[in-house]
């Protein structure tokens, strides 16, 4: 089974993200990437943001978890910032990326505030877009929200 892990980052009313244009298609997504073998879902979210954001984090809670059919696992982490260059990060995304190549496309780390949320409909996964919003007026869940989709 594959794993994602990612992060949301939250400061001063605004989300971390990857504004991603790839095969034509302009979306944003939660950063984070794969778990590599002997590597925990944490381990992987912290690593992944420093190459793709460029900073440190350490990991607060587990807040999603998104099950896709039997074939992927996403899990997500509210994480803290604690060091680093917001948009420096040197993962292959960058330095391996063909910009002209549709399949790899590019990758471009943004705030974006959320209030502007939900103005877009290209933020994946949803479902974590809107625990982003809810967060504001309830706070984090105690228990990471779990969901099973089937793949499309």
């Amino acid at each position: 089974m594959r794993i994602r892990a990612g992060i949301v980052l939250v400061q001063d009313g605004q989300v971390a993200l990857i504004e991603r244009h790839r095969a034509g298609i302009d979306y944003f997504v939660f950063p984070g990437g794969g778990v590599d073998e002997g590597e925990s879902p944490e381990q992987a979210a912290v690593r992944e943001t420093m190459e793709e954001l460029g900073i440190a984090v350490v990991i607060k809670q587990k807040v999603a978890e998104i099950q896709l059919g039997q074939k992927s696992r996403q899990v997500y982490f509210l994480a803290e910032q604690t060091g680093g260059v917001f948009g420096s990060g040197a993962g292959e995304e960058y330095t391996d990326a063909d910009p002209n190549d549709p399949d790899e496309g590019i990758y471009v780390p943004i705030w974006m505030s959320i209030d502007a949320l939900p103005l877009h409909q290209n933020i994946y996964p949803v479902e974590v877009a809107n625990l982003v919003l809810k967060s504001r007026s309830e706070g984090w869940p105690d228990v990471a929200t779990v969901s099973f989709e089937e793949p499309k």
